[in-house]
């Protein structure tokens, strides 16, 4: 018997989840369904997937009516709990969010195109694939419970006519992938910051795109167009690791089509739960949903004349005209991977430093007040590079945040909102990766980057964190970290 029973929150269906602690702290998951055939199929793509050794939780015993199974326990933190800030702050996402949510959509084509890779997908639930019949459901799902509740006036016929066409375009390519269906930041486990993938039993064989657009385009993630764009490269590329992609023309035009279907699907849902059964989480959720397919129609053309001409007028309502959009601005860094240096046969042999080729190198970076003197450097070399951050705006003037520094997410949402911060160490990149990049290359060991600003506290510690984070992550260096007023130090070990 378990020494504790701790009951979670439910998922969209009527499944039960209870974690169960041992009297050794060790922790299971249970699960109790009513649907047999949904448990079946959970069973069997996990027990598929892990296999296949996707990141998927393990399913450890099962009851011989399959209406209950023990699986491992991921633990407490989702995708959806630590990018909280960013979506709390209108989608204003840190550049630490940033780089979780591209780890993320990378490992999306893993479980999608190796997780299909010998799945029966005769075992998924309600059905194994994604069709026309399915797409038609949820096309009128989208008009009986959303668009016949605004009492927008359209053309019934017309309008099926043009669902007919749509769902003919999004079932003309067949694919062999694995169609997730629920792929969102709440179903992404993080274990010691790695994703794992959960409540995958409504997936299916059909197009990638689909999980793609879910994701991208949920409406309460309110990711900014930039951001949206970003991610949507990085699945590009990872999605050339296993297999064959189109060109990106093709690729962009398609996705379309299934970010139209997923915002229509999800207003449907919407409106079911918000205006039948007054669920006011669902009613909220309807403005920001609607500016996504407002955007949409803004930058594509659709080859649908009424259901785009409805989708316009819906889009105009006065009911949904006062949402706020959040403002666009620099998200990320630019570097450049050209070699600085290319010798030339004319130059003749080269004389060497007796530092070169000495071993690996280290990077050591501070943050500083200007009023207590540059950090000194100890390695006798005297190279490196000091930083003025005074020029950018100072969040220290601020009341709420003179306690905090600039490892704290209130200030960094403050810098990078404010964007002067971002400009500056745009220049600051391209300057150490080309002189880091150089260093590698001669065999030094020793370089310092040290950021001054008024008391050391703000601008400077944002800076040097950040500057160190990238390096270690670009080069896979050692990294050594001191804020020196702050006491704080830290170490970025060789990768």
């Amino acid at each position: 018997m378990p020494a504790v029973t701790e009951q979670l929150a439910g998922s969209g269906s009527n499944r039960q989840y209870v974690r169960l602690t041992a009297a050794d702290g060790s922790t299971v998951i249970g699960c109790i369904g009513t649907s047999r055939d949904e448990n079946h199929a959970f069973i069997s793509l996990a027990r598929h997937f892990t296999k296949r050794k996707l990141p998927v939780p393990q399913v450890l015993a099962v009851s011989d009516d399959e209406l209950r199974y023990l699986q491992q326990d991921l633990g407490h933190v989702s995708l959806f709990d630590v990018i909280r800030g960013g979506r709390d702050a209108g989608g204003r996402y840190t550049l630490a969010e940033q780089q979780l949510l591209k780890r993320v959509i990378r490992e999306l084509p893993n479980i999608q195109i190796r997780g299909a890779r010998g799945l029966d997908f005769t075992q998924c639930y309600p059905q194994p694939e994604f069709d026309i019949d399915s797409v038609l459901f949820d096309l009128n799902y989208f008009k009986y419970c959303f668009l016949k509740a605004t009492e927008l006036d359209f053309h019934e016929l017309k309008l099926e006519a043009d669902f007919r066409l749509l769902a003919k375009d999004l079932t003309s390519e067949r694919q062999e992938a694995f169609l997730y269906r629920d792929f969102q930041a709440r179903n992404v486990m993080l274990v010691d910051g790695n994703p794992y993938f959960i409540d995958f039993q409504g997936g299916r064989r059909g197009p990638y795109y689909y999980d793609l657009a879910s994701f991208l385009w949920q409406a309460s993630a309110r990711y900014p167009h930039k951001l949206r764009r970003e991610l949507v490269f990085e699945y590009y590329n990872a999605l050339k690791l296993y297999t064959e992609v189109p060109s990106t023309h093709h690729f962009v035009s398609r996705l379309s089509l299934f970010v139209l279907f997923r915002i229509l699907q999800v207003l449907g849902a919407y409106g079911f739960r918000g205006y039948f059964e007054r669920k006011q989480h669902f009613i909220d959720s309807i403005p920001p949903a609607i500016q996504n397919l407002r955007e949409l129609l803004a930058s594509t053309r659709f080859p649908y004349p009424h259901l785009t001409d409805v989708l316009q007028r819906l889009c105009s309502l006065p009911q949904f005209q006062q949402i706020e959009v959040p403002a666009e601005r620099a998200d990320g860094y630019k570097t450049t991977d050209r070699n600085p240096y290319k010798a030339h046969p004319k130059d003749g042999p080269a004389t060497f430093s007796k530092y070169d080729a000495q071993g690996p190198l280290v990077v050591k970076v501070f943050s500083f007040s200007f009023r207590k003197g540059i950090p000194e450097d100890d390695s006798g070399n005297g190279g490196g590079y000091v930083f003025d951050c005074r020029s950018t705006h100072n969040p220290g003037r601020y009341e709420p945040y003179k306690q905090l520094t600039g490892l704290d997410e209130p200030v960094i949402r403050f810098l990078e909102d404010d964007g002067e911060i971002l400009t500056f160490l745009d220049s600051v990149y391209k300057l150490a990766d080309a002189h880091v990049r150089r260093y590698i290359q001669r065999g030094f060991t020793s370089l310092m980057f040290s950021f001054g600003c008024t008391g050391g506290q703000h601008r400077s510690v944002y800076s040097a964190q950040h500057l160190a984070e990238h390096i270690h992550r670009k080069f896979g260096i050692e990294v050594r970290i001191c804020h020196r007023e702050q006491n704080i130090t830290q170490v970025l070990k060789n990768a």
